[in-house]
């Protein structure tokens, strides 16, 4: 008994952690490969070997790809005209575009990772995904 509370235990904190990382579009069920949640991603998940290999240079990619978006958010903030409501409005257009593809290309590394589970793993991240009320992100298998 005590093993089957441990369980749903687990399972709702899995839940919980889906929630938590699902970001950008509110109904998009996101893992956040370049975030701070890789272990638990891990364990979550149950990666094999490969699939780990796989996720690490995703995010070394994904952490130069924000990086670059990053440094021209630096560049737009500093170099924007700033003087009038016009100029801030303007700014703030091209500084969410920005934050859209920040999003976008985090989402595109999410749907990498998402592809290469085994239907095990594709089951499980449905579960929870539903279980956050969360809209699971469509993926063709690798």
């Amino acid at each position: 008994m005590h093993h089957k509370v441990a369980l749903n235990k687990r399972f709702y904190l899995l839940a919980l952690f889906v929630l938590c990382c699902a970001w950008g579009n509110a109904q998009d069920c996101t893992l956040d490969i370049g975030g701070k949640n890789k272990e638990t991603i891990l364990k979550v998940f149950q990666l094999n070997e490969e699939q780990i290999g796989k996720m690490e240079a995703w995010r070394g990619e994904l952490k130069i790809k924000r990086q670059q978006i990053e440094d021209k958010m630096k560049v737009l903030l500093n170099d924007h005209p700033q003087e009038t409501q016009e100029d801030l409005n303007k700014l703030a257009k091209k500084f969410d575009i920005l934050k859209e593809e920040v999003l976008a290309v985090s989402k595109s590394y999410d749907k990498k990772l998402i592809a290469i589970f085994n239907e095990r793993q594709y089951q499980r991240y449905v579960a929870l995904c539903r279980e956050a009320i969360r809209t699971p992100m469509v993926v063709q298998p690798e």
